[in-house]
């Protein structure tokens, strides 16, 4: 199916699913519908299997389809027979419909293990309209339907991200922070190139990096095996949302962990050397218990202000990296000249460490959940020119402030051609033999005695400058001319509309 029809279909779910919302909040019907998306991407998954088993034929010659390790040896999760899709929307309209869906849930979580205290169990809650969830089944039944593409497990992928982004928009201010917009993600990625290795994520929410690194192995060709992924969400219904997510990716999530107590007190990958670190982190977070974290050994370029946890988050990744790795991160634009708590002598020091590779500018409204200004930080520890060009002693500043479009009165996002833009930039500086220029107003190259003539600030205006505006040949004063005289007529037609209004208001009885 071409992807502008995917579209329609992924909005047209979209639309239908939100009618049948009714008046419950957005935060609480992204469960109830991301769980039955899942619900109905297992039973699928279930079913072909089953028909294959049933059938007999070939490899499967004498299977039984109702033997559980039938399915756990091809990595299916086995469905039993009152969870199955089929049986549930039979009984859509039954009252009691909310009660055989978390019965269904639970059901299923004992039979599969890796899915214990993953699937939501909240449909049988008196405030759920069981007409609207009756609908909503209906509505999810139908994702299925169509050519035989249609019916792949990957359209109800698309559908459950999609419909991620859209409780995001709808939550809004209030939450949203499970969710990292897709291009922001796909931008991280396309400039990380995570084709090999381990990929970490330790502030995880709903999984959109590894979602997303999986997607560009895809697109390049490559075997998706070759990467593993490692994360850690320190909200559970975050996590649970994040796990259901990968499932319907058929990506492993085993090493995905949740505890509440977050990264900074109980790092659940207390080991891991990661080849690729791609992460969200809460902005300016000053609840993260840096009091008690004060002599850690993460803080090899001086303790982080207990008031701030951003340096505390690039530390974290830092101990993190692998020899050859690199990070790829979104921070509060605060972060590239913040000098509060000793901020300015922790950047100064990545400085000189010559960890820090590049520094994009981002535009303003990208994030649904909140307003502040953001950036991404990029650093490195192999910048001696083995696989790249030697690039030690400088830094890439990207100004990309001015790219993107408005999705909504209130949102922006980035086009595919501007994520290409500023990656592809971003690789013909790393290239040996790259065709990279800096252009004013944009990109431009640094070395570190620039950098520090600015104190170490690292914001992309101060060394990108400001663009050269194109000379239209027109003289000034002709300019000024033209200009005044559509002032005065503005003016002009201003005082008619006004004496026009007061006319019309004396008619009615009111003067002004």
């Amino acid at each position: 199916m071409p992807k502008e029809n995917n579209q329609t279909l992924e909005q047209t779910l979209w639309k239908a699913a939100d009618k049948l919302r009714k008046n419950m909040d957005a935060a609480e019907y992204k469960h109830i519908a991301l769980g039955l998306i899942f619900l109905k991407y297992i039973s699928d998954a279930f079913v072909e299997l089953y028909d294959k088993l049933q059938t007999g034929e070939g490899e499967y010659a004498g299977a039984d389809p109702e033997d559980p390790d039938e399915y756990r040896a091809e990595n299916v999760f086995f469905v039993p027979e009152t969870a199955r899709w089929a049986y549930l929307q039979d009984r859509a309209k039954d009252p009691e419909i909310g009660t055989d869906i978390d019965d269904a849930m639970d059901a299923i979580e004992k039979q599969n293990p890796t899915l214990k205290g993953v699937l939501p169990k909240v449909y049988a809650r008196p405030n759920l309209d069981k007409q609207g969830l009756g609908g909503l089944i209906d509505l999810i039944g139908t994702i299925a339907l169509g050519d035989a593409e249609a019916k792949s497990k990957d359209v109800l992928g698309r559908v459950y991200e999609y419909f991620l982004g859209e409780f995001a928009l709808a939550e809004g201010r209030k939450g949203g922070q499970f969710y990292t917009p897709e291009s922001i993600v796909k931008l991280l990625v396309e400039m990380l190139e995570p084709y090999q290795g381990r990929v970490f994520d330790p502030c995880c929410g709903s999984g959109g990096m590894f979602v997303q690194s999986e997607k560009f192995v895809q697109n390049h060709q490559g075997r998706l095996d070759d990467i593993s992924i490692y994360g850690q969400e320190s909200n559970q219904t975050t996590w649970r949302l994040c796990k259901m997510n990968l499932a319907i990716r058929g990506i492993d999530s085993s090493n995905v962990k949740w505890n509440n107590e977050g990264s900074f007190l109980n790092d659940a990958h207390p080991d891991l050397k990661a080849d690729f670190i791609l992460a969200n982190p809460p902005f300016n977070d000053s609840d993260w218990s840096g009091d008690q974290l004060r002599k850690d050994g993460r803080w090899q370029y001086g303790p982080p202000p207990t008031g701030n946890a951003n340096f505390a988050w690039v530390q974290h990744f830092i101990y993190h990296l692998a020899p050859s790795g690199r990070a790829g991160f979104v921070l509060s634009n605060g972060s590239l000249s913040s000098n509060t708590g000793g901020e300015g002598d922790i950047r100064q020091k990545l400085v000189e460490a010559d960890l820090v590779d590049c520094i994009v500018m981002l535009p303003t409204q990208l994030f649904y959940n909140t307003g502040i200004p953001a950036c991404l930080w990029f650093l490195s520890r192999y910048r001696n020119g083995n696989k790249a060009r030697d690039r030690r002693g400088e830094i890439l500043f990207i100004d990309a402030s001015d790219l993107g479009y408005m999705l909504n009165r209130r949102n922006r996002d980035l086009a595919d051609d501007d994520i290409q833009t500023v990656a592809g930039t971003y690789h013909e500086w790393l290239k040996k033999d790259g065709n990279y220029a800096d252009v004013k107003g944009f990109c431009k190259s640094a070395t570190l005695d620039e950098v520090k003539k600015h104190n170490t600030v690292l914001t992309p205006g101060r060394y990108v400058g400001i663009p050269d505006e194109d000379d239209d040949g027109i003289p000034f004063e002709e300019k000024m001319a033209a200009l005044t005289t559509e002032l005065r007529d503005q003016m002009q037609e201003a005082e008619q509309l006004d004496a026009e209004i007061k006319a019309q208001l004396a008619k009615v009885g009111f003067e002004l």
